[in-house]
Formats: C-alpha cells, sequence, structure tokens
C-alpha cells in the first residue's frame, strides 16, 4: 500500500533526504499554466513525467522507462504529486509494481480539493501549504 504524505511532510523530506524526489505527474498543460513546485531550496529539481497524455488522457505506457531515464533508482525515495492526489497514487502503485520500493503519494497534490467557492489551490495541498512553486 502506497503511504499518502502530506505536502509539509514531503517538503521536509526533500530537504533532508538526498536520496527524496518529487516527480509531478500532471499533464505539461498543468505544468505550464497552473505552476510546478519549485524546489531550487533543496537543490533539487521536480521531475515532470506525465502519467496521463493529454489530451486523450490515455495512460503512458512507457512511464516507468521515463522513471528510470530521468535517473530514479530503487534506493530513491519517490514522492509522487499531482492535482488532487488522484493520479499520482496510481503512478505510485505503478512504481511500486516496477521495482520502486520507496514510494509516496503527496496527499491533495499541489491544488488540492475545491474550496467553497469552487477554487483549487486554497483548502488543502502543495499551494494552500504555502510550499515553493514557480509559474513555468
Amino acid at each position: 500500500m502506497v503511504e499518502n504524505i502530506p505536502p509539509t511532510q514531503t517538503w521536509q523530506a526533500l530537504q533532508a533526504n538526498p536520496e527524496a524526489q518529487l516527480v509531478d505527474v500532471r499533464t505539461d498543460a498543468e505544468w505550464n499554466f497552473v505552476g510546478v513546485p519549485d524546489l531550487s531550496e533543496t537543490g533539487k529539481q521536480t521531475v515532470l513525467i506525465q502519467w496521463q497524455v493529454y489530451p486523450s488522457m490515455q495512460r503512458d505506457p512507457a512511464f516507468e522507462e521515463r522513471l528510470r531515464r530521468a535517473g530514479l533508482t530503487p534506493e530513491h525515495h519517490v514522492y509522487f504529486i499531482c492535482r488532487s492526489g488522484v493520479r499520482s497514487l496510481a503512478a505510485a502503485e505503478a512504481a511500486r509494481a516496477a521495482g520502486f520500493p520507496h514510494v509516496y503519494n503527496v496527499a491533495d497534490g499541489f491544488e488540492g480539493p475545491v474550496d467553497s467557492n469552487g477554487q483549487r489551490g486554497k483548502a488543502a495541498g502543495w499551494k494552500a501549504d504555502g510550499l515553493p512553486w514557480i509559474q513555468r
């Protein structure tokens, strides 16, 4: 079972553990229009690998191979993030099945659920927790 880790705890792990890495599995459009986690304070970069390919939203059959090509190994502690935590959980489960034993899902993702006004990014998630991010 993949453990859900709150964004602030993920940030702490990324700062403290040299083997910790963040993989953002959202689409290219989301990275460009919504923003991405900024890991510059940790000396790392967010690994951007789509779980589903826009616009068809079909699962990328090369996802696990892309993890390896990005330099990730079974020794890494890989934290997966998406918009709200659903796609990233599926990606983490696939990574675990492919031989990555230390995988985690970032709870509530980058933007979290919608708030009472129907907006994301304010109720929970990476942005709502005030963690660093940048617009690409």
